[in-house]
């Protein structure tokens, strides 16, 4: 099992966070099920190539295939770093667990969607104006609310993140978190709803952002990386120096 393999004995990470979790419980196991679920969900979603030239066809999804994953990945990742670190199994984590793994499911065909339409575009291609059984791709109507509709997704999974670590964090004293590991689950808090402001921004260019709203509202993704890196920095910053003392004691 995949998670078994991560742990590889370890109970400690390289930034000193302790790991409460040493074994692989019932509720991750289901993660990882839903999780698979969700990444064949997006290999069915194609039609089985029938001829050599639709094989090639569907190989040209594959940049598609590989955004869609590497997102699916990263929300996994986190997952598990949260039970590695705090190994809650109480009913608030699983249910917050529970609606993170719901979003997750029905989230697979926004993401496929949108991913497929930003990789025609770049293409130079416009896939909206393109008809399947004689209806638009997308019309002109549909854009905000597709846009809302991944934002909704975006901002769910990163609040279900942000409430996962504030319910951590107020078991702090339970858990005996030091006080590294408080800054490193706050910091947690305050990257997750970081990410919850950027769908919030999204979704306010979708529908007020004028006839170019919804082209603005996918722009503002390309923001993720610029603010993670700015609070990435800022915040290694300040775990330093909450770290100095410590050290020097």
């Amino acid at each position: 099992m995949i998670r078994e393999r991560m742990m590889d004995g370890r109970t400690v990470e390289a930034n000193g966070f302790r790991w409460r979790g040493h074994e692989v419980s019932r509720l991750e196991a289901l993660s990882d099920a839903v999780f698979g679920f969700a990444i064949t969900l997006l290999v069915v979603s194609l039609d089985p190539p029938r001829t050599a030239t639709a094989l090639f066809q569907a190989m040209g999804g594959l940049v598609v295939f590989a955004l869609c994953f590497a997102i699916l990945f990263l929300v996994w990742y986190n997952q598990y770093r949260f039970f590695r670190r705090y190994g809650l199994n109480d009913t608030a984590t699983i249910v917050l667990n529970a609606v993170l793994l719901f979003v997750i499911v029905f989230f697979v065909y926004p993401l496929r969607f949108v991913f497929s339409m930003v990789v025609e575009i770049m293409k130079g291609n416009q896939p909206w104006l393109q008809t399947h059984d004689g209806v638009l791709v997308l019309s002109a109507g549909q854009w905000p609310l597709l846009m809302t509709v991944f934002s909704g997704g975006y901002l769910a999974v990163f609040l279900l993140f942000a409430l996962m670590h504030l319910h951590a964090y107020r078991l702090r004293d339970a858990l005996d978190l030091s006080p590294t590991e408080r800054y490193d689950t706050l910091d947690n808090v305050r990257e997750s709803l970081l990410n919850v402001g950027i769908a919030l921004v999204s979704v306010v260019l979708a529908w007020f952002g004028g006839d170019r709203g919804p082209l603005w509202a996918g722009l503002a993704y390309w923001g993720v990386g610029p603010v993670l890196f700015a609070h990435g920095w800022l915040s290694g910053r300040r775990r330093r120096q909450l770290h100095a003392p410590l050290a020097l004691g």
